[in-house]
């Protein structure tokens, strides 16, 4: 088995494939919870690599569906890590698609995921620090971090142990 070895190699990952008949409503576009089932796929590929470990989804943010999926469209999904916690991984991932005949692929959906690396009794453990380099690698990393402190702030305004 090829095993990633660099940073750059182990950080991303992409998936591609067919948008099937099954996937779709009845408009002929891609279901929306089939697509996001697509992301945390390809999030978790990433984040599992990254870490080495089984991780779980903690959480989905700030996910924007920019234009539908049809039926047939060259689907592709890059998944790339862009910060680290101590346990934690901030994983953006984006969507896009097209007619295979044309070769151009646009931009469908992205959005950011939080992954967390747990051992085998489901305890958080440490995870491989991230360190941005390219200024899009940093550019992506500032707005995970500052999506995350607008969430904090939105999670503050939830009153006392409210289920929402």
């Amino acid at each position: 088995m090829n095993t990633p070895q660099n940073q750059s190699e182990r950080s991303e990952i992409t998936f591609r494939f067919l948008a099937e008949p099954a996937a779709v409503n009845f408009g002929g576009k891609v279901h929306g919870g089939s697509l996001m089932k697509w992301i945390d796929e390809v999030a978790y590929a990433c984040a599992a690599t990254w870490s080495g470990r089984y991780c779980v989804t903690v959480s989905v943010g700030n996910i924007h569906f920019h234009r539908p999926i049809l039926v047939g469209n060259l689907v592709e999904l890059r998944a790339r890590i862009v910060a680290t916690g101590r346990t934690s991984m901030h994983i953006h991932v984006s969507v896009h698609a097209g007619d295979p005949k044309w070769g151009e692929l646009r931009q469908t959906t992205d959005c950011l995921m939080v992954f967390v690396a747990v051992d085998e009794s489901n305890h958080p453990v440490s995870v491989p620090s991230f360190e941005p380099k390219t200024d899009e690698q940093k550019a992506l990393a500032k707005y995970a971090m500052d999506v995350r402190a607008a969430l904090g702030a939105i999670d503050a305004m939830k009153p006392g142990n409210a289920t929402i």
